[in-house]
């Protein structure tokens, strides 16, 4: 399999992905508590619009609707045994929708936690994620993605059965955990930690990153993070449309298109190659992204105080390194900066 995602990396000065999936498919109809992979055969029509919302607001790549699709997650509404049914369906929409863009556009076939606890402390074993994980791995495959796409993930154990299975499916693949507690993970990894684990993998990401988290002005300290790290893995950046609110009996994200152009390109500086959005980002908002990014010149690694006056304080003092460990990034990313 040729991997155009590997040639887009080299062609692009940056790639804009896309932004939420649930938000979006709320806003069609799905309801809360509802498996969205079963609208990949249900509501066909309602994922191809899912998908062009993206291309059509700009995005380089996009995610296909198949976050909740290991054996695992299916089973809280009794597909377990539709996995690749479910996944090669979401991904051959995506296909069909990218096929038909007037430029080259990547599908990156998504693939969420498992949902369960891997031992020592929980129950599932290396193993069965592996499983899992590769399962869901072969459907997208067979359904045409450009690249397998980890999101959201908080525990090194379940970041490394996911990668040992992409390589059991001989695909190219990417890889984001969500760094949502006081600036570490839920699982407790940091920015520092998730750098050594990407490096220290059999088979690493083409590029890695954060996603989701508690808003726009901390995954950037976390991009700054990765960068001052030193690497040279291409750095994923997609970040929630603000801060969400209970508004009406909805949740409502801040973030305003505005904010999220400004956020786009701040991640860029920042040292992020590959820039979207996570929960309430809407096509809207990608417009908005796609035209900061293309308009606005690059400029120096943002500082902390810089980040925090365009879009807003942090939720936690620290990035969960140290006391100072966000201001020696800031520091150091600068003069590392090419």
């Amino acid at each position: 399999m040729t991997n155009a995602f590997s040639a887009m990396l080299t062609s692009h000065d940056v790639i804009l992905a896309d932004g939420a999936t649930g938000t979006n498919l709320f806003k069609m109809g799905l309801q809360s508590g509802d498996a969205p992979e079963l609208w990949n055969t249900t509501e066909q029509d309602k994922i191809r619009a899912l998908y062009k919302g993206s291309v059509d607001a700009g995005s380089d790549l996009f995610l296909t609707n198949t976050f909740g699709g290991t054996a695992a997650r299916l089973k809280l509404h009794d597909a377990q045994g539709r996995v690749r049914e479910l996944n090669r369906a979401g991904a051959e929409l995506g296909r069909e929708m990218a096929d038909k863009a007037n430029r080259k556009v990547i599908v990156a076939g998504s693939v969420g936690p498992t949902g369960e606890i891997m031992q020592p402390v929980g129950n599932l074993s290396h193993a069965a994620a592996v499983e899992m994980f590769h399962e869901q791995a072969e459907g997208l495959k067979e359904g045409g993605v450009d690249v397998l796409w980890l999101e959201t993930i908080s525990a090194p154990e379940e970041y490394r059965a996911a990668a040992e299975a992409f390589a059991l499916a001989d695909m190219p693949w990417c890889g984001t955990m969500s760094f949502d507690t006081a600036g570490r993970t839920m699982m407790g990894v940091t920015s520092a930690d998730m750098v050594q684990l990407v490096e220290s993998l059999p088979n690493p990401p083409l590029a890695f990153g954060a996603n989701c988290g508690t808003g726009a002005s901390d995954i950037l300290r976390t991009v700054l993070g990765f960068a001052a790290q030193g690497t040279e893995r291409p750095i994923i950046s997609k970040g929630n449309a603000g801060i969400p609110k209970y508004v009406d009996g909805h949740i409502h994200y801040d973030g305003t298109p505005e904010l999220m152009a400004v956020y786009a390109t701040m991640a860029r500086d920042a040292g992020a190659k590959i820039i979207g959005g996570c929960c309430g980002t809407m096509p809207e908002h990608l417009v908005k992204m796609r035209a900061a990014l293309d308009s606005t010149p690059r400029g120096e690694r943002p500082t902390l105080e810089q980040i925090v006056e365009a879009l807003g304080a942090f939720t936690s003092a620290s990035d969960g390194t140290g006391d100072d460990g966000g201001e020696r990034r800031a520091r150091g990313g600068r003069r590392r900066r090419a």
